[in-house]
Order: C-alpha cells, then sequence, then structure tokens
C-alpha cells in the first residue's frame, strides 16, 4: 500500500522546481555508489596489506558487490514498479547504510566481502528505481537528456571526490572509514525522499519471476567465479569448467524460458530495438573499460609507483573533473542533437586513453598518465546519457523500471568483467612485473573503446530508430511511451 499522501501530485504532475528536487534527490543515491566505488578502489592495497589478501582477494572485495547488485537489479526495478519505487527507494538506502557501516567493522577479508554482499542488495534497489523515478518525472525527451546529463555529472564528482577523500582518510586514519561516508549523505537521503518524493509504480503490477531470478544470479556468479579463479586454480580444472558450463547452462535456460512468460524478468523483445540493445553492449563495454582502467591504475600507482593514497587520488582527480564537465555536456547534446556524436566522441577517447597506457612502465612521466586519465574522463563523461536515454527512450512508462534496471544491469555487468577480465590477465603475468603484466589487460581495455565506437555508429542510423518505433509499438501499442 502506497504510503503517500492524498492530497500528493502525481510524479509526473510536479512543478519544474519540485521535478529538479526529485532529480537532486535521486542523484544523491548514484552519489553514495560512485563514492563507495572510488574510495574502495583507492583503498585496495590497504585492505590487502591489513587484511592479507591477495589479488583474488581485492577482486572479490570489488566484483562481489558488482555481482550482487547485477544479478537483482532487474527485480529491484520490477519491484519497485510493482509495490512503489519510493517504499523501494527508501528500503535500498537503509540496507547500503547500515551494510556500510558492517564493511568498516569487518575482521577479515571473508567477511568483508560478505558484508559488500549486503551493501550490494541495498544498493541494487537504488540506482535502477531512481531512474524509474527520473523516467516518469521528466516526461519531456529534451528535458530527461538534461537529467540523464546531470546524473552522469553527480557520477564524476563522486569520483571526483572519492580519490581524493578515500585517499586522505586511508593515508591518515585506514581504510575502515572510508564506509563511515555513506552513513551521513544515506540518512539525509531518506529523510529527504519521505519528505519530498511521491509516490509512483507502474499501472498495474507485474509478476514475479523466481525461475529467471534464479538463472540470472547462476549466470552472473558462475562466470564471474570463473574468470577470476582461474588462473590460480587453472583454466582446465574442474571446478573452472564447472563453472563456465553452469553459466552456459543458465544463459540458455534464460533464452529457452523467458520468451514463454507473460511477464518475464527480462522481456527479450526489448531487444528489437537496435538503439536499445546496442546501448546494453555498449554500456558493458564502456563500464568494463571504467572497471578495469580504476582496478589497474590503482594497483599500478600504489604498487608500482610506490604512491600514498592520497597521492594516487590527486592524480586520477583530472579524470573525475573531466566526466563531470563531459556529463553535463553530453546531456546536452542528447537533448537538442540526438546520442550520435556523444558515443563517437566516447568511442574515439575512450580507445586513446586506454592505447595511450598499453606500454606504461614504471618510470612513465606522470604527465603522460594525467593526459590518458583526462582523455578517458572525457569518453566515459559522454557515453552515459546517450546510453541511457536509448535505454529507456520509446518504452512504456509502465515498463520503465525494468528497461532502466536491465540497462543498469548491463553496466555493473561490465564492470564485473572488467576488473575480472584484467585482474585475470595481470595474474597471468605476475613474473614479468606488474606494469609489463598490465600491457595485455591496457589493449584489452582499448578492444573496448573501439566497441563503443562501432556501435556508436550502428545505433545512432534512421534504420535502427525505426526499430525502437516498432519495438515499442509491439510491447504496448495502447501505453504512454518514454
Amino acid at each position: 500500500m502506497s504510503t503517500q499522501r492524498p492530497d500528493a501530485p502525481a510524479i509526473h504532475e510536479l512543478s519544474r522546481e519540485r521535478r529538479v528536487g526529485v532529480l537532486l534527490i535521486c542523484c544523491l543515491s548514484l552519489f553514495i555508489v560512485g563514492l563507495d566505488i572510488t574510495v574502495v578502489n583507492i583503498a585496495l592495497p590497504s585492505i590487502g596489506h591489513e587484511l592479507d589478501a591477495g589479488v583474488s582477494g581485492l577482486q572479490w572485495t570489488v566484483d562481489a558487490y558488482t555481482v550482487v547488485l547485477a544479478s537483482l537489479l532487474m527485480l529491484a526495478g520490477a519491484t519497485g514498479d510493482r509495490i512503489g519505487r519510493r517504499r523501494t527507494f527508501v528500503a535500498g538506502l537503509g540496507v547500503f547504510t547500515v551494510a556500510s557501516v558492517l564493511c568498516s567493522v569487518a575482521p577479515t577479508v571473508e567477511w568483508l566481502i560478505a558484508f559488500r554482499v549486503l551493501q550490494a542488495v541495498g544498493g541494487a534497489m537504488l540506482n535502477p528505481v531512481a531512474m524509474s523515478i527520473i523516467t516518469n518525472t521528466f516526461t519531456d525527451p529534451r528535458e530527461r537528456a538534461q537529467a540523464v546529463g546531470v546524473w552522469g555529472a553527480v557520477f564524476g564528482i563522486s569520483m571526483a571526490l572519492g580519490p581524493v577523500v578515500g585517499g586522505t582518510v586511508v593515508s591518515a586514519i585506514g581504510w575502515r572509514p572510508i564506509f563511515w561516508l555513506n552513513l551521513p549523505v544515506g540518512l539525509a537521503a531518506i529523510l529527504l525522499t519521505l519528505r519530498y518524493v511521491p509516490e509512483s509504480r507502474a499501472p498495474r503490477a507485474r509478476r514475479p519471476d523466481p525461475v529467471g531470478q534464479a538463472l540470472v544470479i547462476v549466470l552472473l556468479s558462475t562466470l564471474t567465479f570463473g574468470i577470476i579463479e582461474a588462473p590460480g586454480r587453472g583454466w582446465t580444472s574442474p571446478a573452472i569448467l564447472a563453472a563456465f558450463a553452469a553459466s552456459a547452462g543458465a544463459l540458455l535456460g534464460l533464452l529457452a524460458y523467458e520468451p514463454r512468460r507473460d511477464e518475464p524478468l527480462i522481456d527479450l523483445r526489448f531487444f528489437r530495438s537496435v538503439p536499445f540493445a546496442s546501448s546494453i553492449v555498449i554500456s558493458l563495454a564502456a563500464f568494463a573499460a571504467f572497471g578495469g582502467f580504476l582496478f589497474l591504475n590503482t594497483l599500478y600507482l600504489q604498487e608500482a609507483r610506490g604512491l600514498s593514497p592520497v597521492e594516487a587520488g590527486l592524480v586520477t582527480v583530472p579524470m573525475a573533473l573531466m566526466t563531470v564537465v563531459a556529463s553535463t555536456l553530453s546531456g546536452r547534446i542528447v537533448g537538442r542533437r540526438g546520442p550520435r556524436v556523444p558515443l563517437l566522441v566516447a568511442g574515439t577517447a575512450m580507445l586513446a586513453a586506454c592505447a595511450l597506457l598499453t606500454g606504461v612502465g614504471d618510470s612513465t612521466p606522470l604527465s603522460h598518465l594525467v593526459a590518458a586519465y583526462v582523455v578517458f574522463g572525457l569518453g566515459f563523461g559522454f557515453v552515459n546519457a546517450p546510453i541511457t536515454n536509448a535505454a529507456v527512450s520509446g518504452m512504456p512508462r509502465a515498463q520503465a523500471g525494468v528497461a532502466a534496471a536491465i540497462a543498469t544491469t548491463s553496466r555493473q555487468l561490465g564492470q564485473t568483467l572488467g576488473v575480472a577480465v584484467v585482474g585475470a590477465i595481470v595474474t597471468a603475468h605476475a613474473g614479468a612485473g606488474l606494469a609489463p603484466a598490465s600491457h595485455p589487460a591496457w589493449w584489452t581495455l582499448t578492444a573496448c573503446g573501439g566497441v563503443v565506437l562501432l556501435l556508436g555508429l550502428a545505433a545512432t542510423t534512421g534504420r535502427a530508430r525505426a526499430s525502437a518505433r516498432r519495438t515499442a509499438a509491439q510491447l504496448n501499442p495502447e501505453a504512454l511511451v518514454a
């Protein structure tokens, strides 16, 4: 039952000032999630030293969070559409905040990973639900694109603050207090949401899909386990072969089972839209590059270059600042001219930035590194608005939560795979030293930038836009579209 006041306006009938307020409140959830990502990455070496964790343990510290997050995002999006987006959003903020405090007292890396899993359960209820709230608040395509640009800029701000604040805290008093940063922001977001965000839900409740949800969890968890553990256990060991077999079986199960349901967890008809399908693959590639980029640089700057956490954070600030600027600019361009130019800029810049680091060594000039960071920040900032807009544009508003959740899932899956793959590559070449061992990983991330560029071209043609219109009509010919 909704907790909305009887006299409260519907979310799509709010004044412009109130809509902007809702946007900023929703952005608080993105801020704490983005801050958490960057501060945890900058603290990885310190966590490894104190808890005696190797590269695999550090990978799981990152990927246990992203795997669970990716596994539950679609369920959270559908749940928000069904029982109420504000209610789901507040519950997610509460779980995320409590889990953050538990992470700060973890006695071992295993406990830290377990608390990160709980943190991900809360995080899964934040971003897709917040994006669904934004989609239903900003119904004008131009306003929505600009709102998504602000959304991306907030993520860039959290990236900018995370390395500096996290690095300072880690250098001064250790890694545990970095998780305390989520407490005041989380509590403020809960109070503001209860006070100012109206409740909203889909007109008709969607039925749960427990089989589909279980298959998604099996697919993502076994795939990640196989990639992370294979370098240590052996690619042909029984456990690794079983993990990859399970992930393949889960994928085939999804493809066979989901089309038979009237209300599937993953509506495969969404992928008939070329812009939507392309946005999902672009998200995978872009966030794989982002996750791998952060993971490699954190280890490289502190382990190979000997920088302190705060020094490493300061070196990466230009990347975050460029992301802030580019995200805002990208949203404006998408609102006025469409997604083509931002996607081409994003793909070109991400490809170039990763290529600049394919020959990095222990004495590479910092100016060379900073130049690569700035270019990568430009590309990453430009990619968010067009892929988010493509994911929800043309979709019936009743299914906006599910569509946004699929798009957000692809981001988290991309980040998970980016960390897993580059970590596996570095581990496999560990005898050569960290910097040389990272070279094949940088080439892999360069290829991800190439995928963004090529699909950015394919997804913005007239034929692609026509497929989006056909898909929307097939999904629900009578519904209002986003």
